[in-house]
């Protein structure tokens, strides 16, 4: 694990670290708990924007005794284009008792 970070215990608690990661530019814990059916070879973080904030919209399933759930989040950014928000409603599996990130489908606002 990367420094400082606690193997999540819910699909959220996994979103939370993983916008914590791409704040802080932490490609190794972004790639590992990114799934392996998902997961791209290399990630680059260079001109992603400043990530301001996160809010959960809503979760499905994604706790302790769950193997599957569901995060729909949005995040603040500031980029050169100006301020914007990502929504994406993001879904998780749970194997071997760790979370991982499958894939997302990004919302129009």
């Amino acid at each position: 694990m990367s420094v400082g970070q606690v193997e999540p215990q819910t699909a959220e608690e996994l979103m939370r670290s993983r916008f914590r990661a791409f704040r802080d530019g932490d490609v190794a814990w972004l790639l590992r708990t990114w799934h392996p059916s998902t997961r791209p070879t290399v990630l680059d973080l260079e001109g992603n924007p400043v990530w301001r904030g996160l809010q959960i919209v809503d979760t499905v399933g994604g706790g302790t005794d769950d193997s599957e759930g569901i995060v729909e989040f949005r995040a603040t950014y500031r980029a050169d284009e100006g301020v914007g928000i990502l929504h994406e409603r993001s879904r998780f599996v749970r194997e071997g008792g760790r979370w991982f990130y499958v894939d997302g489908d990004i919302r129009d606002d």
